[in-house]
C-alpha cells in the first residue's frame, strides 16, 4: 500500500467479549472500522488493520472527488 505516512494518530476503541468467546472491537471515531478476533490481542491487531484500510479508502475518495471538481472548472 503506497502513499506517504501521516503523523501517528490515536483512536479510541471499544472491545467487548461476546457470548461465543470472540472479541468484537469498534473504533469510536470511525464507525465503519469494526473487527473481531479470537483473543483480545487478535481483535486489537485486526482493528488496526481495519482503521488503516478505512482511512486509505477515505483518502482515495477525497482524491477522486478533487479530480472531478477540477474537471468542472
Amino acid at each position: 500500500m503506497g502513499g506517504s505516512l501521516m503523523g501517528a494518530q490515536t483512536y479510541h476503541v471499544v472491545l467487548k467479549e461476546e457470548e461465543d468467546g470472540w472479541y468484537a472491537v469498534q473504533c469510536v471515531e470511525l464507525p465503519g472500522a469494526i473487527s473481531q478476533g479470537r483473543t483480545k490481542e487478535e481483535a486489537l491487531a485486526n482493528i488496526k488493520d481495519a482503521i488503516k484500510l478505512l482511512l486509505e479508502h477515505l483518502a482515495n475518495k477525497i482524491r477522486e472527488k478533487k479530480r472531478w471538481n477540477r474537471r468542472d472548472l
